[in-house]
Protein backbone atom coordinates (compact mmCIF):
# COMPACT_ATOMS: atom_id res chain seq x y z
CA UNK A 1 0.00 0.00 0.00
CA UNK A 2 1.35 4.08 -0.51
CA UNK A 3 2.31 5.64 2.46
CA UNK A 4 0.23 7.65 4.37
CA UNK A 5 -0.22 11.23 2.64
CA UNK A 6 0.44 14.09 4.74
CA UNK A 7 -2.55 16.41 5.64
CA UNK A 8 -1.31 19.72 4.50
CA UNK A 9 -1.19 19.53 0.15
CA UNK A 10 0.88 21.90 -1.40
CA UNK A 11 -0.74 25.15 -3.13
CA UNK A 12 1.34 23.93 -6.44
CA UNK A 13 -0.92 21.14 -6.85
CA UNK A 14 -3.97 23.10 -6.80
CA UNK A 15 -2.98 25.84 -9.08
CA UNK A 16 -1.29 23.19 -11.26
CA UNK A 17 -4.89 21.33 -11.41
CA UNK A 18 -6.86 25.20 -11.66
CA UNK A 19 -4.42 25.93 -14.67
CA UNK A 20 -5.84 23.23 -16.56
CA UNK A 21 -9.67 23.23 -15.65
CA UNK A 22 -8.99 26.83 -16.74
CA UNK A 23 -7.30 25.55 -19.70
CA UNK A 24 -10.66 22.72 -20.42
CA UNK A 25 -12.86 25.56 -20.17
CA UNK A 26 -10.77 27.75 -22.58
CA UNK A 27 -10.70 25.12 -25.34
CA UNK A 28 -13.92 23.97 -24.90
CA UNK A 29 -16.07 27.33 -25.17
CA UNK A 30 -15.24 29.60 -28.22
CA UNK A 31 -17.51 32.04 -29.23
CA UNK A 32 -18.16 29.72 -32.45
CA UNK A 33 -16.82 26.62 -33.73
CA UNK A 34 -16.32 28.15 -37.33
CA UNK A 35 -13.56 30.81 -36.00
CA UNK A 36 -10.66 28.96 -33.74
CA UNK A 37 -7.12 29.51 -34.05
CA UNK A 38 -5.00 26.38 -34.81
CA UNK A 39 -3.48 26.33 -31.14
CA UNK A 40 -7.00 26.75 -29.48
CA UNK A 41 -8.19 23.48 -31.69
CA UNK A 42 -7.50 19.55 -31.28
CA UNK A 43 -5.06 17.83 -34.00
CA UNK A 44 -6.93 16.28 -36.82
CA UNK A 45 -5.51 13.26 -35.87
CA UNK A 46 -1.75 12.32 -35.58
CA UNK A 47 0.62 15.16 -34.11
CA UNK A 48 -0.65 17.53 -30.93
CA UNK A 49 -1.55 21.20 -30.31
CA UNK A 50 -1.40 22.87 -27.31
CA UNK A 51 -5.52 22.16 -26.85
CA UNK A 52 -4.04 18.17 -26.95
CA UNK A 53 -2.27 19.01 -23.55
CA UNK A 54 -5.37 19.78 -21.63
CA UNK A 55 -7.23 16.49 -20.89
CA UNK A 56 -4.06 14.36 -20.18
CA UNK A 57 -3.12 17.46 -17.71
CA UNK A 58 -6.20 16.89 -16.35
CA UNK A 59 -5.64 13.34 -15.48
CA UNK A 60 -2.38 13.90 -14.48
CA UNK A 61 -3.91 16.15 -12.02
CA UNK A 62 -6.59 13.86 -10.81
CA UNK A 63 -3.66 11.33 -10.03
CA UNK A 64 -1.92 14.00 -7.75
CA UNK A 65 -5.59 14.15 -5.74
CA UNK A 66 -6.24 10.59 -5.66
CA UNK A 67 -3.63 9.75 -2.52
CA UNK A 68 -5.40 13.09 -0.48
CA UNK A 69 -9.00 11.56 -1.31
CA UNK A 70 -8.27 8.27 -0.14
CA UNK A 71 -6.12 9.30 3.12
CA UNK A 72 -9.21 11.39 4.08
CA UNK A 73 -11.71 8.12 3.05
CA UNK A 74 -9.90 6.07 5.36
CA UNK A 75 -11.35 7.94 8.36
CA UNK A 76 -14.66 8.15 6.98
CA UNK A 77 -17.14 5.09 8.70
CA UNK A 78 -18.13 3.91 4.55
CA UNK A 79 -14.29 3.01 3.73
CA UNK A 80 -12.65 3.54 0.29
CA UNK A 81 -14.15 0.87 -1.72
CA UNK A 82 -17.69 2.86 -1.15
CA UNK A 83 -16.45 5.85 -2.17
CA UNK A 84 -14.92 4.62 -5.20
CA UNK A 85 -18.29 2.75 -6.62
CA UNK A 86 -20.09 5.82 -5.65
CA UNK A 87 -17.57 8.35 -7.01
CA UNK A 88 -17.24 6.45 -10.21
CA UNK A 89 -21.14 6.57 -10.45
CA UNK A 90 -21.78 9.80 -10.62
CA UNK A 91 -18.83 11.17 -12.62
CA UNK A 92 -20.31 8.68 -15.43
CA UNK A 93 -23.69 9.58 -14.81
CA UNK A 94 -22.37 13.48 -14.69
CA UNK A 95 -20.53 12.54 -18.16
CA UNK A 96 -23.88 10.92 -19.63
CA UNK A 97 -25.73 14.00 -18.37
CA UNK A 98 -23.42 16.43 -20.36
CA UNK A 99 -24.44 14.01 -23.52
CA UNK A 100 -27.58 14.43 -22.60
CA UNK A 101 -27.32 18.56 -23.22
CA UNK A 102 -25.09 18.65 -25.77
CA UNK A 103 -26.89 16.08 -27.55
CA UNK A 104 -29.58 17.33 -30.51
CA UNK A 105 -32.96 16.54 -30.29
CA UNK A 106 -34.92 14.62 -30.20
CA UNK A 107 -33.19 11.89 -27.72
CA UNK A 108 -32.64 8.61 -29.19
CA UNK A 109 -30.73 5.90 -27.05
CA UNK A 110 -30.16 4.48 -30.17
CA UNK A 111 -27.69 7.06 -31.29
CA UNK A 112 -26.71 8.71 -27.63
CA UNK A 113 -23.16 8.72 -27.43
CA UNK A 114 -21.95 6.56 -23.95
CA UNK A 115 -18.59 7.76 -23.84
CA UNK A 116 -17.13 11.32 -23.20
CA UNK A 117 -14.33 13.10 -20.68
CA UNK A 118 -16.21 12.76 -17.34
CA UNK A 119 -16.55 8.92 -18.11
CA UNK A 120 -13.04 8.42 -18.78
CA UNK A 121 -12.30 10.00 -15.69
CA UNK A 122 -14.66 7.85 -13.84
CA UNK A 123 -13.38 4.61 -15.03
CA UNK A 124 -9.00 6.03 -14.72
CA UNK A 125 -9.71 7.27 -10.97
CA UNK A 126 -11.39 4.11 -10.17
CA UNK A 127 -8.25 1.79 -12.05
CA UNK A 128 -5.78 4.76 -9.89
CA UNK A 129 -7.39 4.51 -6.81
CA UNK A 130 -7.30 0.69 -6.67
CA UNK A 131 -3.82 0.75 -7.79
CA UNK A 132 -3.01 3.32 -4.90
CA UNK A 133 -4.61 2.00 -2.09
CA UNK A 134 -3.66 -1.18 -2.76
CA UNK A 135 -0.41 -1.81 -4.12
CA UNK A 136 3.13 -0.50 -3.69
CA UNK A 137 4.78 2.01 -5.73
CA UNK A 138 6.59 -0.57 -7.29
CA UNK A 139 3.67 -2.08 -8.47
CA UNK A 140 2.21 0.75 -9.30
CA UNK A 141 5.56 1.63 -11.74
CA UNK A 142 4.97 -2.12 -13.47
CA UNK A 143 1.13 -1.01 -14.11
CA UNK A 144 1.95 2.01 -15.98
CA UNK A 145 4.95 0.27 -18.18
CA UNK A 146 2.16 -2.21 -18.82
CA UNK A 147 -0.42 -0.50 -19.58
CA UNK A 148 1.72 1.73 -22.23
CA UNK A 149 3.48 -1.72 -23.61
CA UNK A 150 0.33 -3.63 -23.82
CA UNK A 151 -1.41 -0.95 -25.77
CA UNK A 152 1.10 -0.47 -28.53
CA UNK A 153 1.60 -3.83 -28.68
CA UNK A 154 -2.14 -4.27 -29.48
CA UNK A 155 -2.70 -1.66 -31.39
CA UNK A 156 0.54 -2.68 -34.29
CA UNK A 157 0.39 -6.64 -33.31
CA UNK A 158 -3.42 -7.83 -33.64
CA UNK A 159 -5.34 -7.61 -36.71
CA UNK A 160 -8.55 -5.60 -37.20
CA UNK A 161 -11.10 -8.01 -39.17
CA UNK A 162 -10.98 -6.73 -42.76
CA UNK A 163 -8.34 -4.49 -41.83
CA UNK A 164 -5.67 -6.11 -40.94
CA UNK A 165 -3.18 -5.53 -37.61
CA UNK A 166 -1.07 -1.90 -37.13
CA UNK A 167 -3.23 0.38 -39.08
CA UNK A 168 -4.16 3.79 -37.45
CA UNK A 169 -7.10 5.25 -39.05
CA UNK A 170 -10.60 6.53 -37.48
CA UNK A 171 -11.70 3.47 -38.52
CA UNK A 172 -9.37 0.98 -38.92
CA UNK A 173 -7.82 0.62 -35.65
CA UNK A 174 -8.14 -1.96 -32.98
CA UNK A 175 -9.59 0.54 -30.24
CA UNK A 176 -11.98 2.10 -32.48
CA UNK A 177 -12.59 -1.75 -34.02
CA UNK A 178 -13.20 -2.64 -30.14
CA UNK A 179 -15.53 0.53 -29.69
CA UNK A 180 -17.98 -0.67 -32.48
CA UNK A 181 -18.23 -4.02 -30.90
CA UNK A 182 -18.83 -3.00 -27.37
CA UNK A 183 -20.88 0.22 -28.13
CA UNK A 184 -22.35 0.34 -31.45
CA UNK A 185 -24.05 3.39 -32.45
CA UNK A 186 -23.08 4.71 -29.41
CA UNK A 187 -19.91 7.06 -30.46
CA UNK A 188 -18.91 10.06 -31.07
CA UNK A 189 -18.39 9.74 -34.50
CA UNK A 190 -19.99 6.91 -35.57
CA UNK A 191 -17.40 4.15 -36.10
CA UNK A 192 -14.69 5.91 -33.27
CA UNK A 193 -14.49 7.67 -30.33
CA UNK A 194 -12.05 9.91 -28.78
CA UNK A 195 -12.94 8.78 -25.38
CA UNK A 196 -13.10 5.22 -26.15
CA UNK A 197 -12.92 1.91 -24.02
CA UNK A 198 -9.71 0.25 -25.03
CA UNK A 199 -7.62 3.63 -25.18
CA UNK A 200 -8.66 4.36 -21.66
CA UNK A 201 -5.88 1.61 -20.35
CA UNK A 202 -3.05 3.93 -21.72
CA UNK A 203 -5.05 6.74 -19.88
CA UNK A 204 -4.34 4.76 -16.46
CA UNK A 205 -0.53 5.31 -17.00
CA UNK A 206 -1.05 9.06 -17.47
CA UNK A 207 -3.00 9.59 -14.20
CA UNK A 208 -0.38 7.56 -12.00
CA UNK A 209 2.26 9.61 -13.73
CA UNK A 210 0.73 12.27 -11.81
CA UNK A 211 0.52 9.98 -9.11
CA UNK A 212 4.41 9.44 -9.09
CA UNK A 213 5.01 13.45 -9.16
CA UNK A 214 2.93 14.94 -6.56
CA UNK A 215 4.46 12.10 -4.33
CA UNK A 216 7.59 13.08 -5.04
CA UNK A 217 7.43 16.70 -4.48
CA UNK A 218 5.59 15.89 -1.19
CA UNK A 219 8.25 13.44 0.36
CA UNK A 220 10.73 16.25 -0.42
CA UNK A 221 9.71 19.70 -1.39
CA UNK A 222 12.79 21.12 -1.62
CA UNK A 223 13.97 23.50 -4.65
CA UNK A 224 15.98 20.60 -5.97
CA UNK A 225 12.79 18.43 -6.49
CA UNK A 226 11.59 20.93 -8.84
CA UNK A 227 14.95 20.72 -10.62
CA UNK A 228 15.06 16.88 -11.05
CA UNK A 229 11.11 16.56 -12.15
CA UNK A 230 11.35 18.74 -14.66
CA UNK A 231 14.45 16.89 -15.75
CA UNK A 232 12.13 13.85 -15.47
CA UNK A 233 9.81 15.63 -17.33
CA UNK A 234 12.02 16.50 -20.25
CA UNK A 235 13.25 13.38 -20.49
CA UNK A 236 9.68 11.35 -20.71
CA UNK A 237 8.69 14.11 -23.15
CA UNK A 238 11.93 13.12 -25.40
CA UNK A 239 10.95 9.61 -25.20
CA UNK A 240 7.51 9.83 -26.16
CA UNK A 241 8.46 12.23 -28.98
CA UNK A 242 11.13 9.65 -30.27
CA UNK A 243 8.52 6.66 -29.81
CA UNK A 244 6.48 9.18 -32.01
CA UNK A 245 8.06 8.36 -34.56
CA UNK A 246 7.62 4.78 -35.00
CA UNK A 247 3.88 5.01 -32.67
CA UNK A 248 2.81 8.03 -33.74
CA UNK A 249 1.47 10.92 -31.05
CA UNK A 250 -2.12 10.61 -31.46
CA UNK A 251 -4.87 11.71 -28.72
CA UNK A 252 -7.74 10.55 -29.98
CA UNK A 253 -6.07 6.79 -29.72
CA UNK A 254 -4.20 7.97 -26.69
CA UNK A 255 -1.45 6.21 -28.28
CA UNK A 256 1.45 5.02 -25.39
CA UNK A 257 4.08 7.81 -26.99
CA UNK A 258 1.10 10.21 -26.56
CA UNK A 259 0.88 9.45 -22.88
CA UNK A 260 4.59 9.42 -22.45
CA UNK A 261 4.88 12.38 -24.01
CA UNK A 262 2.22 14.34 -22.46
CA UNK A 263 2.94 13.18 -18.84
CA UNK A 264 6.34 14.52 -19.60
CA UNK A 265 4.75 18.00 -19.92
CA UNK A 266 2.67 17.52 -17.14
CA UNK A 267 5.50 17.07 -15.29
CA UNK A 268 7.38 19.75 -16.13
CA UNK A 269 4.49 22.21 -15.93
CA UNK A 270 4.29 21.07 -12.74
CA UNK A 271 7.88 21.69 -11.54
CA UNK A 272 7.15 25.09 -12.58
CA UNK A 273 4.34 25.83 -10.42
CA UNK A 274 5.58 24.07 -7.34
CA UNK A 275 8.86 26.02 -7.85
CA UNK A 276 7.01 29.59 -8.38
CA UNK A 277 4.66 28.90 -5.44
CA UNK A 278 6.10 26.97 -3.49
CA UNK A 279 9.56 27.29 -3.06
CA UNK A 280 10.03 31.10 -4.30
CA UNK A 281 6.52 31.82 -2.79
CA UNK A 282 5.47 33.84 -5.78
CA UNK A 283 1.65 33.93 -4.81
CA UNK A 284 -0.19 36.90 -5.72
CA UNK A 285 -1.64 35.65 -8.95
CA UNK A 286 -2.20 32.05 -7.76
CA UNK A 287 -5.92 32.32 -5.96
CA UNK A 288 -8.09 32.20 -8.87
CA UNK A 289 -6.33 29.06 -10.06
CA UNK A 290 -6.58 27.55 -6.79
CA UNK A 291 -10.15 28.54 -6.36
CA UNK A 292 -10.68 26.61 -9.76
CA UNK A 293 -8.64 23.75 -8.47
CA UNK A 294 -10.31 22.94 -4.90
CA UNK A 295 -13.40 22.96 -7.22
CA UNK A 296 -12.49 21.47 -10.36
CA UNK A 297 -15.79 19.07 -10.95
CA UNK A 298 -18.11 21.93 -10.26
CA UNK A 299 -15.54 24.60 -12.75
CA UNK A 300 -15.87 21.72 -15.54
CA UNK A 301 -19.63 20.41 -15.26
CA UNK A 302 -21.28 24.02 -14.60
CA UNK A 303 -19.19 25.72 -17.41
CA UNK A 304 -19.18 22.77 -20.11
CA UNK A 305 -22.92 22.62 -18.71
CA UNK A 306 -23.62 26.18 -19.01
CA UNK A 307 -21.83 26.54 -22.48
CA UNK A 308 -24.48 23.34 -23.95
CA UNK A 309 -27.26 24.90 -23.11
CA UNK A 310 -27.04 28.46 -24.42
CA UNK A 311 -26.22 26.73 -27.37
CA UNK A 312 -29.29 24.49 -27.53
CA UNK A 313 -31.38 27.46 -26.25
CA UNK A 314 -33.09 29.92 -28.88
CA UNK A 315 -35.27 32.68 -28.59
CA UNK A 316 -37.62 32.01 -31.68
CA UNK A 317 -38.03 28.59 -33.32
CA UNK A 318 -35.09 27.80 -35.83
CA UNK A 319 -33.69 31.08 -34.68
CA UNK A 320 -30.23 31.57 -33.83
CA UNK A 321 -28.65 30.64 -30.27
CA UNK A 322 -28.90 32.13 -27.12
CA UNK A 323 -24.86 31.80 -27.10
CA UNK A 324 -24.33 33.60 -30.70
CA UNK A 325 -26.77 36.72 -29.30
CA UNK A 326 -24.71 37.21 -26.49
CA UNK A 327 -21.45 36.33 -28.67
CA UNK A 328 -22.41 38.18 -31.41
CA UNK A 329 -23.47 41.23 -29.42
CA UNK A 330 -20.34 41.40 -27.19
CA UNK A 331 -17.71 40.70 -29.44
CA UNK A 332 -18.17 40.01 -33.05
CA UNK A 333 -19.60 43.18 -34.27
CA UNK A 334 -16.92 45.49 -33.06
CA UNK A 335 -13.81 42.96 -33.12
CA UNK A 336 -14.90 41.24 -36.03
CA UNK A 337 -14.02 45.12 -37.56
CA UNK A 338 -10.19 45.09 -36.90
CA UNK A 339 -9.54 41.69 -36.35
CA UNK A 340 -9.96 38.36 -37.60
CA UNK A 341 -12.77 36.53 -36.65
CA UNK A 342 -10.73 34.35 -34.36
CA UNK A 343 -10.10 36.73 -32.15
CA UNK A 344 -13.41 37.56 -31.44
CA UNK A 345 -14.02 34.06 -30.72
CA UNK A 346 -10.98 33.80 -28.36
CA UNK A 347 -12.38 36.48 -26.43
CA UNK A 348 -15.47 35.63 -26.01
CA UNK A 349 -14.05 31.73 -24.75
CA UNK A 350 -11.62 34.06 -22.50
CA UNK A 351 -14.47 36.05 -20.53
CA UNK A 352 -16.12 33.17 -20.32
CA UNK A 353 -13.08 31.57 -18.17
CA UNK A 354 -12.68 34.39 -16.60
CA UNK A 355 -16.69 34.82 -15.40
CA UNK A 356 -16.00 31.53 -13.67
CA UNK A 357 -12.96 32.51 -12.31
CA UNK A 358 -15.02 35.35 -10.47
CA UNK A 359 -17.32 32.33 -9.31
CA UNK A 360 -14.98 29.67 -8.53
CA UNK A 361 -12.90 32.53 -6.51
CA UNK A 362 -16.04 33.62 -4.63
CA UNK A 363 -17.31 30.19 -3.54
CA UNK A 364 -13.87 29.46 -2.39
CA UNK A 365 -13.87 32.23 -0.07
CA UNK A 366 -17.01 31.13 1.44
CA UNK A 367 -15.38 27.67 1.78
CA UNK A 368 -18.15 26.25 -0.49
CA UNK A 369 -16.35 22.95 -2.24
CA UNK A 370 -18.70 20.90 -4.41
CA UNK A 371 -16.69 17.00 -4.04
CA UNK A 372 -18.48 13.14 -5.20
Amino acid sequence: MTAAVPAERLDSLDVFRGVTVAAMILVSTPGTWEAVYVPLDHAAWNGWTPTDLVFPFFLFAMGMAVPFALARRRLAARGVRVHLIRRALVLFGLGLLLNAIKAPPPLAWSTFRIPGVLQRIALVYVAVALLTEYTSPRTQIVAAVIALAGYWAALTLVPVPGVGAGVLTPDGSLASYVDRRLLPGHLAFGVWDPEGLLSTVPSIATALAGVFAGAWLLRSPGPDSSLTLWAAGAAAAIAGLAWGRFFPINKNLWTSSFALFTAGMAAQFLAVCHWLVDVRRRRGWVVPFVALGRNALAAYVLSIGLDSLLTRWTIDSGGPSLKWMLYHASFATWLQGCCRPESASLAYAIAYVALWAVVLTVMYRRHIFISV
